[in-house]
């Protein structure tokens, strides 16, 4: 059947009506920013708008129109939007995932290196002890003197000493 050209242009408006408040963001409920939300938006079959249809020029137009916004970082379905930033977050969480196992494997490592080092000083400690308690070289020192630093008996003896005269203090008379 074919339409008239009043018609046609009516249609043509109709599109771009809504191919406008698509792109605005006003989804309907169930709908995308597609070719087939634009045809159910504006009456019309979605076949008109492929190959040598009479509205494929509008396809056309509304593909690039859609593009350039979501070249600019501008994304009118918000799910789409929603979509975009849920994949980007899950990148940078596998980023993170990615860094920490790596940190984890490195203080595993560390660890295992720590507990290496303390055995082996522990197993040497081991045996310097036995090496030491094996060896009977010990060499004891004499005993101390009975003499108490700071008696009268002492005092006098280390006067003595002191100035030169050699003998016991109680054979000399002080002066």
């Amino acid at each position: 059947m074919r339409i008239s050209a009043a018609q046609r242009t009516e249609n043509e408006n109709r599109i771009r009506a809504a191919m406008d408040r698509l792109l605005r963001g006003e989804i309907p409920p169930g709908g995308k920013c597609d070719i087939k939300t634009l045809a159910r938006e504006a009456g019309i079959d979605r076949t008109a708008f492929y190959g040598t249809r009479p509205y494929a020029h509008l396809r056309t137009e509304f593909e690039r129109r859609l593009q350039t916004l979501q070249d600019a970082g501008e994304i009118p379905d918000p799910r789409e939007a929603q979509i975009a930033r849920l994949k980007a977050e899950n990148a940078k969480l596998k980023e993170r995932l990615t860094r920490s196992e790596q940190t984890i494997d490195k203080l595993t490592d560390f660890r295992s290196q720590a507990l290496a080092r303390l055995a082996a000083q522990h197993e040497e400690i081991v045996h310097l002890r036995a090496v030491a308690a094996g060896t009977g070289t010990v060499t004891h020192l004499p005993a101390p003197r009975t003499t108490v630093i700071g008696t009268e008996r002492a005092g006098l003896h280390t006067l003595c000493l002191v100035m030169g005269r050699a003998g016991n203090p109680d054979e000399r008379e002080l002066a």
